[in-house]
Parts: structure tokens; sequence; C-alpha cells
């Protein structure tokens, strides 16, 4: 096997103000409920830039500064890494300006973090959201093992 392989690079943003996160509810059925805005990387782009421009597409606001926390990966299809692999880089962000506005991937909302569990979060987001603030843990990976889906964090 060659040390190549099918990747979909992506990016995710936790936005933070205060106490309060700014999560989409997002209506595609793939993923569907409150989690972090994100989107692929274009072609030739920065990592940085992407985030910065998915960022401004989704949430109406340009952040700066955003500052990279930790990675998500699982199984493009079928649920075997031979059939490629889908790679989030997971990024951080307290500064920031501009208004929130909406897309078509969901409605943003401003939500305090007393109040995450009174909100439909996407299943995986306290498992995205340790991985993410923790300081120690740097990877988020799915395994699928006898048809289960599977978190790993290290």
């Amino acid at each position: 096997m060659g040390r190549t392989e099918k990747v979909e690079l992506t990016v995710l943003c936790l936005i933070e103000k205060e106490d309060q996160y700014l999560l989409q509810d997002r209506v595609k059925n793939d993923w569907k409920g409150f989690t972090l805005p994100g989107g692929h990387i274009e072609a030739g782009e920065s990592i940085v830039d992407a985030v910065v421009r998915e960022m401004k597409e989704e949430t109406g606001l340009t952040v700066h500064n955003p500052t990279l926390c930790g990675v998500k990966q699982f199984p493009i299809r079928d649920g075997h890494y031979d059939t490629g692999r889908y790679l989030v880089f997971l990024f951080r962000a307290d500064q920031f300006d501009g208004e929130v506005c909406s897309s078509e991937e969901g409605k943003m909302h401003w939500v305090k973090i007393t109040d995450l569990a009174k909100v439909n979060l996407v299943e995986d987001f306290f498992d995205l959201l340790q991985v993410m603030l923790s300081g120690h843990l740097s990877e988020f990976q799915y395994v699928v093992e006898n048809g289960e889906w599977n978190v790993i964090k290290k």
C-alpha cells in the first residue's frame, strides 16, 4: 500500500465570547443539531485562511488569530480508513469582529456554556469540546469496530 490516501480537509472553530460559544443549529441530516461552524479547505488554501474564510461565510464574523487546538478524523465512507479519511482541523478563537448572521448551513446562536445541556447538540459535541479545551489532548478519532463507531481521544 502506498503512502498517499484520499483525504477531505476541513476546519471547525470554537468561537468564544465571555461565557458563551457561537454554535450553529445545523440543518443537514448527516450531522444535525447544534455544533461548531466550519467547512472544507479549498485546493491550495492555507488551513488558517480556510478557517477565517469559513467563519466569515457561516457566521458573519471575521476571526483574528485562530489557534489550532486539535484534529478530528474519521473514515470517509463505509467505516474503513482504506476508503479515505475525513480530516478536521480544530480551532479556537476569542478575537473577532463583525455581526453574527446565519447561513444556509444553519442558524447561529450564542449559547451560554451553562446552557449547553439544554440544546440539541450533535452526538459527539462534548467529546470534541474535551479535545479542544483540555490542553493535554490533541486528537479525536473515530475507529469503527464490528459496525460500531467508537471515539478515541489522545
